[in-house]
């Protein structure tokens, strides 16, 4: 144990690091999830629906659900500078190509909660003279949010193990940071163990504010 307390005390910044790196990508590649998710969703649901440009939506989306997401992260750090002719940073291949994966999962997801909202909302709504984006902002999207925020929580809890993988393009998240501690201190149980708490805690912490967020928006909807 007196080891163990040694070990941790003196690798914690390290794992700290880890940490706020996984957190930034977790953040980063969230944003960039959730907005072209709501947008790809609602232009193909049912009501929104655009004829060309649907059919393009889900067959990019389909391609990136379909593709492993290591296989993206491997084209968005070495083909896509190489054929752009530009730079890009472990972080930034990351949190594009992550983001990218995620918001094609969020379609479905956002799609799927517009899908049920009973024509009769949209109806009520057009005969109260509201416009379609009055119709988006104040009666469609709150209800869908309220009933797609779990799943939502599950693709935010899958999206921040898939960070793990980024270690294997040298981005220093929580997972590489373990992986050099275990080179440097020849202590695998240690590191890993402490390693699985890491991602432990920052699951119970993004559930949290989820049930914080579901209980809001329960409150206002009573």
């Amino acid at each position: 144990m007196n080891n163990y307390t040694e070990f941790l005390f003196r690798s914690y910044p390290l794992f700290a690091q880890g940490m706020w790196m996984t957190i930034k990508l977790v953040i980063s590649a969230s944003i960039i999830s959730l907005i072209l998710g709501v947008i790809f969703g609602s232009a193909s649901s049912k009501r929104l629906k655009i004829r060309g440009f649907s059919a393009l939506i889900e067959t990019v989306t389909f391609i990136f659900r379909s593709v492993p997401f290591y296989v993206q992260l491997l084209i968005a750090y070495f083909v896509l500078p190489t054929l752009l002719k530009i730079d890009l940073s472990p972080f930034l291949a990351s949190t594009f190509a992550l983001g990218i994966c995620s918001s094609a999962y969020v379609c479905q997801i956002i799609r799927s909660g517009i899908n049920a909202i009973p024509a009769t909302q949209w109806e009520s709504a057009f005969s109260l003279g509201y416009g379609l984006f009055s119709t988006l902002r104040t009666i469609i999207f709150p209800q869908v949010l309220r009933n797609v925020l779990p799943a939502l929580n599950n693709e935010l809890e899958a999206l921040l193990k898939s960070t793990a993988i980024a270690a294997s393009i040298g981005l220093l998240e929580l997972t590489r940071m373990g992986m050099n501690l275990v080179s440097r201190e020849m202590m695998p149980i240690e590191v890993y163990l402490t390693l699985a708490l890491f991602y432990l805690c920052l699951s119970g912490l993004f559930q949290s504010l989820s049930r914080y967020f579901e209980r809001r928006l329960c409150n206002v909807k009573n």
